[in-house]
């Protein structure tokens, strides 16, 4: 850890400096954001392809996990689709899933509209997040996945925060640990 309140690690080959957050009274997490960084996008994206079986479509939740997703989308099968957190007008018929993660304050719905759910229906689904860290994002995202009837090939991210880093079932690039305070 750095003075400037920040953790310094090294990310599929580039260095960046992750701001240090409280999420409870006792705990820091390092947040990493995807969010306006091409570059690690794109070298966190064909690292994690490397590593990655092969599949039909990508799948990840809205929001941080959107540029990964697209990316490796675009690098590998061509196509992707995202859970939503809310209902828009288009959603025909959504199903939905309940989910509470570390760094969001409130229980989460996200819902995959019956038009877009059935494009899972029996192809190769590789579900990918920024960070898996409690895995309940994870958990459902792999819900919807089953509902729509995709078959889940992988579950990747690009760090495995905490305990998430011991998980067997899980493809990552890099630890990211807990700061107890």
């Amino acid at each position: 850890m750095s003075e400037s309140n920040s953790y310094r690690m090294k990310i599929a080959g580039l260095e960046r400096d992750l701001p240090l957050c409280e999420v409870a009274e006792h705990l820091d997490i390092a947040a990493f954001v995807m969010f306006g960084d091409v570059e690690i996008t794109k070298a966190a994206a064909e690292k994690l392809l490397e590593k990655c079986p092969e599949h039909d479509i990508v799948v990840t939740a809205e929001a941080k996990g959107i540029p990964l997703c697209y990316e490796m989308a675009r690098m590998g099968c061509g196509d992707y689709e995202i859970a939503r957190k809310s209902i828009k007008t288009y959603d025909d018929d959504p199903m939905s899933c309940e989910v509470k993660s570390i760094t969001t304050n409130a229980v989460q719905t996200l819902y995959l509209a019956k038009s877009r759910a059935k494009r899972l229906a029996g192809k190769r689904v590789l579900i990918v997040d920024d960070v898996i860290s409690t895995g309940a994002s994870l958990y459902v995202l792999e819900e919807l996945v089953r509902k729509a009837g995709g078959v889940i090939v992988g579950k990747a991210a690009v760090l495995a925060e905490g305990e998430a880093a011991d998980r067997v079932d899980i493809i990552f690039l890099e630890k990211l640990p807990l700061f107890p305070k």
